[in-house]
């Protein structure tokens, strides 16, 4: 129970201050910074009292406070073991060559764009049904040129990649594959 003059934090945010006001479960506090404001008084623990501010408080009972109960349940999904994760393959110059300073826009592109065709006729040989590819945002050209290289084989679908893993700089690339 919280009273006048104790010393409170509140959980979820970085605030702290003395109880000027308890009206019920509302509790008005002035801030370190002055302000005056109103919690409910679960929102807030005490870590003092008196006139003097003291902001030193016990963490792990700020932690036992914080805590949520976690479910009781187990995963039954199994995953399968041979499942790999998908390839990645980052058509970044600098992480295809070593001396890239000395080539020209010509020069990268073409690096970048063989790089490309090897590693989807290489999944194509090996049976491999997904590839992604980090091409970066930029001014777009390599994205367009690899869409363009992509769209030349038959058997293969291409999308933008997980916005969340790879922003907007990524294509995934499936490949129909026949099992025989």
């Amino acid at each position: 129970m919280l009273i006048k003059g104790d010393k409170v934090s509140v959980l979820d945010d970085a605030i702290d201050g003395i109880v000027i006001e308890v009206k019920g479960a509302e509790v008005t506090i002035e801030t370190t910074d002055g302000f005056n404001l109103t919690f409910k008084s679960n929102e807030l623990i005490k870590i003092g009292s008196g006139n003097t501010m003291n902001f030193s408080f016990n963490k792990s009972q700020v932690i036992s406070e914080k805590e949520v109960a976690k479910p009781n349940y187990i995963n039954k999904e199994k995953k399968n073991k041979k499942e790999l994760p998908v390839p990645e393959f980052d058509l970044h110059i600098e992480k295809l060559v070593k001396n890239y300073k000395a080539m020209n826009n010509y020069d990268i592109l073409t690096k970048q764009l063989d790089t490309a065709k090897y590693h989807i006729e290489f999944a194509i040989r090996n049976r491999i049904p997904k590839i992604v590819f980090i091409h970066g945002v930029g001014e777009g050209i390599l994205k367009s040129d690899l869409d363009f290289l992509l769209g030349r084989y038959d058997n293969i679908v291409f999308q933008d990649a997980n916005y969340q893993k790879y922003g907007q700089g990524a294509t995934e690339v499936y490949f129909k594959q026949n099992v025989k």
